[in-house]
């Protein structure tokens, strides 16, 4: 019998290697991409925790050195909200100055960012707690 697959989450980490924090948020990431890649183990498969406790379903990891587009900036600025606008772009008060001092220079958008497309999350910064919340929010 054919089935379709589903396609993978996309989740994109805007990475700085000279940050700590960045390094920090890109290591947890791939831990929780290997653990959630991973299949039951003998352990597992006999624990009834698992299906009480759901598990984050595999998706794809795409860890960055480049600059995000400017759409996809703007993409960001709409997932984070009006109060995370300046956590996502330096100095911004708004998403309309937010895109300008991005335009201006790339630099001023402030990593690590964590963006999960598919589901319309970015958390900004290394809060490991609510980057865990938003690998578990999954529609």
């Amino acid at each position: 019998m054919f089935r379709f697959r589903k396609t993978l989450d996309t989740i994109t980490v805007f990475h700085k290697a000279s940050s700590p924090a960045s390094i920090r948020v890109a290591n947890l990431m791939k831990q929780i991409s290997a653990n959630a890649q991973s299949g039951a183990t003998a352990d597992q498969a006999s624990d009834a925790t698992s299906q009480t406790n759901a598990r984050r379903d595999p998706f794809e990891l795409n860890i960055t050195e480049e600059p995000p587009t400017a759409e996809q900036v703007q993409t960001i600025l709409e997932y984070v909200g009006k109060g995370g606008i300046s956590q996502v772009v330096k100095g911004a008060h708004d998403q309309n100055d937010a895109l300008k001092k991005f335009k201006q220079n790339q630099e001023n958008f402030l990593r690590p960012v964590t963006v999960d497309w598919n589901n319309g999350k970015a958390i900004a910064g290394d809060n490991e707690s609510e980057i865990l919340k938003l690998l578990n929010e999954q529609k």
